[in-house]
């Protein structure tokens, strides 16, 4: 979830898409949960359909060195 948002802002099916397998519903847990932690946040915006996106907060952004580290590691090792 945290990879598919480093580049920026996403929809839900955008998220959903790029995980092949989760459900929505554990999906929108995820979001909670990271939500609740401060790693992501959710925007809603008052549009005709509602649109909401997900993007990283600060403390989320500042994961991205350890992605690139776990990256590195797993080419690596694969």
């Amino acid at each position: 979830i945290l990879f598919t948002l480093i580049d920026g802002p996403k929809k839900f099916s955008d998220v959903e898409k790029f995980i092949p397998g989760i459900s929505s519903r554990m999906l929108a847990e995820r979001f909670k949960e990271l939500e609740l932690q401060g790693i992501i946040k959710k925007t809603v915006f008052p549009e005709t359909p509602v649109r909401i996106e997900y993007k990283l907060t600060r403390k989320g952004l500042d994961l991205h060195d350890t992605f690139q580290t776990i990256g590195a590691w797993a080419e690596k090792w694969n």
